[in-house]
Formats: C-alpha cells, structure tokens, sequence
C-alpha cells in the first residue's frame, strides 16, 4: 500500500483531508493524518479561550470519522526527507509515499532575552491553557501586558477587557501605530476603541529583555504581573531543521504546485510555506484546497492544473459586540456587521463548511 500522509491537523491538513474524502481514494493507497491531539483546535479563536470568555469546547472540531481515514497520534520529532520517513518521540517511525507538512508555527521573539522564559503564548492549545489560568490568578487592579499590535494582539487586548474589566491592559508595539498592515482609518477606529474601553496603548517600545515582570525598553523599566506574546511568530522547529531552501522568514520555498523542489512528492501548507501573502487560517484552507487538486490529478494521471490563490479579505474582533474588517483589496467594515461576519466564518468552521 501506498501512504498519503499529511503532518498537522490544522487548517490546512484537515482542509486537504476533508477535499481528498470527498473524491475517490486510489484502492492500494492509505489517508494518514497525523496530529498531536484528538481533535482540531479553532487556532484564529485562542485568544477568546485564553480570556475566558468562551469554552475550549466551543472551539474543537472533530476529524472526519471515515474508514477510508487513519488517524494517528502523537508527538512527531523530525522529518526524514532523503528516507521518506516521519520519527515520533513516543512510537515507531511512519513512511509516506507523499506527505503534506503542515506544522504551522512557533512565537518568534526576535532575540529578545527572556522574552520566552516570562511570557504566555496562545500558539497551543496547551499554551493557551496555561494562559488562561495565569490570567485567572491575577489579583483584581493587576497589570496585563500584551507584546505586539497586530491583529493577535488587538483581539487579545478587546477579549481581556471584556473577560475581566478591573485589570490594567497594556497593548505594547514596536511600531508607532496598532495594525500596522491594515489601513489608516481602520487603525483609527481600533485606537479609539482602545482609548475608549481603556487599555492602555504603547507604541515604538523597543523591548531589549524581559525579566520577571520587568520589562526594559531600553533603559526604561514597564511593570506588569503578566505578559501575554503575541509579537510575530516562525516555522515549527522541525521545519527550521529541514535542509531545503527557505525565504527571509524560514518559511519553505515551494514550486507552482505547493511542492519543495528536490522532493515533489513533498507539499507543505500554511504557516511554513512560503507564500505571497501573509499566514492565516484563509490561506492555509485555499493552499489546502489546491494541493488536493494537484494529488487527486497525480493519482488520475492528469496533469494539474491550478488558479490563482484570491483571499477575501480580514475579519477581527473587538470583543463580542465589536468588529473590523476589510474584504477584498478597499471594502471596509467596522462595527457589529464585522464582528457578526466573524462569528459566521467561526460557525462554518466548526462544521467544516470553509
């Protein structure tokens, strides 16, 4: 039997998934997927589990439950390229035949010395777990300090205001504006949201350490009882141990069909691929979408063929009555409408609608 095997259950591994059960599967060829956990997490909601204003069940999506669907877990170590194997800290080794790596990605801290050490993430669900409970033991009146203004960490600042209105919130960015990718108006309306509902907004801080619960800007020391990262992020370390060429970001340069050059029977989704806009959830299900195109026309003995990947906008929140967003390349939205499309994308996630 041949092995189609796709490394990573998130958006884009489940997106290929899903695409694959809906066509017919080769007789001598085994669907694999392999994930770390039982269930798909809603990654693009963390921020919400971390605040506590929603449920960590409100945000799992079951796998598909179809024979023609393996489902292996466990925590994989490295990926063998030249011997077409998957290692695993805790079982045997798994060949493939094809295999799809989509791992997403890791907190990037840029250097910064104990910016790991003494900061939450919300990247994993274990994270955000962990998160959540150091948010909860918090003493009332006491200081949250969220690093990085981008639409992580908006999202992030609104939740918390909402979860738990007597903590300070502090929104740090290197950059003199929130949302820097996004246009000015839009940025003006996130900032007087901030201003309004009081979370405090420092900009053009350039963090040199953490320590504890200092943290130096340079000379300046910002106290906080907890820091929250949510200041850009990498590929998965077992993807920066992949000896294939990689752009600026560490990110996998890939062929028309989503494949690594040397190893075509290789495609890589989502946050490690190197793509001509930035990762998101949208993008990793259109890429998804595609690379079942191109298998399903290897397995034909067709020849691919594939558009190009058209995004239909961003949507983010500002806590649960609030939103913003821009669909297409000039439509902007602010407001309850936003904040309703968002929670309508999240309910077609969670029954695999797209």
């Amino acid at each position: 039997m041949k092995k189609f095997v796709i490394l990573g259950g998130g958006y884009g591994g489940l997106t290929i998934a899903l695409n694959l059960l809906e066509k017919d599967i080769p007789d001598d060829t085994e669907l694999i997927m392999i994930d770390r956990s039982p269930f798909q997490g809603l990654k693009t909601e963390y921020y919400a589990l971390a605040s506590g204003t929603i449920a960590e069940t409100h945000i799992r999506v079951a796998y598909p439950d179809d024979s023609r669907l393996q489902l292996v877990y466990g925590e994989v170590s490295d990926v063998n390229l030249e011997t077409r194997q998957i290692n695993f800290h805790d079982k045997e080794p798994i060949s493939y035949d094809w295999l799809v790596i989509g791992l997403g990605c890791v907190d990037s801290y840029h250097g910064i010395t104990g910016a790991q050490e003494f900061s939450s993430s919300i990247q994993t669900l274990a994270q955000t777990r962990a998160t959540y409970q150091k948010i909860n033991n918090i003493n009332p009146y006491g200081q949250v300090s969220i690093i990085g203004g981008g639409l992580s960490g908006v999202e992030m600042a609104s939740e918390l205001r909402e979860s738990r209105p007597d903590l300070n919130i502090r929104l740090i960015d290197r950059g003199p504006s929130l949302l820097s990718a996004f246009p000015t108006n839009l940025q003006q309306y996130v900032r007087e949201w901030m201003i309004e509902h009081h979370i405090e907004l420092r900009t053009q801080v350039s963090l040199v350490r953490l320590d504890g619960g200092d943290l130096y800007n340079q000379d300046e020391i910002i106290r906080t009882d907890a820091t929250i990262w949510t200041a850009g992020i990498q590929p998965t370390p077992i993807v920066e141990a992949l000896n294939v060429p990689k752009d600026r970001q560490g990110r996998i340069l890939l062929n028309e069909y989503h494949q690594i050059p040397n190893f075509e029977e290789v495609y890589v989704v989502g946050d490690c691929a190197s793509l001509p806009f930035s990762p998101s959830a949208q993008a990793a299900q259109a890429q998804g979408k595609q690379i079942a195109e191109v298998i399903q026309a290897i397995w034909k003995g067709d020849a691919p063929k594939l558009g190009k990947i058209k995004l239909r906008g961003t949507l983010g929140s500002l806590g649960k009555k609030s939103g913003f967003g821009i669909m297409g390349k000039r439509t902007l939205m602010t407001g309850k409408i936003a904040r309703m499309l968002k929670s309508g994308v999240l309910w077609k996630s969670k029954r695999h609608f797209g």
